[in-house]
């Protein structure tokens, strides 16, 4: 397990990579092999990010999140934030905990804040859109409710399986927004997951049990472990969470270890 130690010196230096396309990874020091593949990214990068208890969940059954990732887990997540261009979210994370999707415990530029509303479910008084933060985009279906929003709207073609992620991430390059960190919820981050979208997968496991609750990615179950995803994964320890960083984009590393498909659950 490798110790994340930031210094004020290693972050200005991730910070002046963003978008560079070079210097990309020193993995002799843990806080470049693990921060600055998603700084340095040019061309195209998707990171998801999972924050959980040891038992694997993310809030209570009565969706209460907050305070499960310790200090340090919580400024990993910003710094985060920070290295990419823009924060993909789904609604009802919008809906549930009203974020506001800022870079505030590290020093840093805040991401375009992006919220999937297939059908235009927000009302528009949600914090995100008063708060006088970082411009907000929401992807909507093309026969979604017309309303008005403090927001870019941008609708993409509504398929059988709702809205594809591979449109929506180009219609964000096509905004120059290109490195990108899905951030919530379960079925959010499993749509990319399942669409082979995802570069790296970050899962931060805070010390607390909360014994029933919803979990982090909203996968189907499997029969067999054969036919589990098993990504190759680096450990880290950032303080008071322990880090797994998951490389996904190697089809090898995020296939099913039988070659079975693994689809995402369709639930409501």
């Amino acid at each position: 397990m490798r110790k994340i130690d930031m210094t004020d010196q290693l972050w200005a230096r991730l910070l002046a990579m963003r978008g560079a396309g070079s210097g990309v990874s020193d993995e002799a020091d843990p806080v470049m092999a693990l921060y600055a593949p998603i700084a340095a990214a040019k061309d195209g990068f998707v990171l998801a990010q999972v924050g959980q208890s040891l038992d694997g969940r993310v809030a209570t059954p009565s969706g209460d999140a907050r305070d499960i990732s310790g200090p340090d887990g919580i400024a990993h997540l910003h710094r985060c934030r920070a290295l990419v261009e823009a924060v993909i979210v789904g609604v009802g994370t919008v809906k549930c905990d009203d974020p506001r999707l800022s870079v505030r415990a590290v020093k840093g530029p805040n991401p375009v804040r992006v919220v999937i509303d297939c059908g235009a479910e927000l009302t528009g008084e949600e914090r995100l859109f008063r708060d006088g933060g970082a411009p907000v985009i929401l992807i909507q279906a093309d026969d979604a409710p017309v309303k008005s929003y403090g927001a870019d709207v941008i609708r993409v073609r509504k398929g059988e399986g709702g809205l594809d992620p591979q449109e929506i991430l180009d219609a964000l390059a096509a905004r120059g927004l290109r490195r990108i960190l899905v951030e919530g919820g379960a079925r959010t981050i499993a749509r990319f997951i399942e669409a082979g979208l995802v570069d790296r997968l970050h899962v931060a496991i805070a010390p607390l049990i909360i014994g029933s609750g919803p979990a982090g990615i909203a996968l189907p179950p499997i029969e067999k472990l054969s036919s589990a995803h098993r990504p190759a994964a680096k450990v880290y320890t950032l303080g008071s969470d322990v880090l797994f960083d998951c490389d996904l984009s190697s089809a090898a590393g995020s296939a099913a270890g039988q070659g079975e498909d693994i689809r995402v659950a369709d639930h409501a």
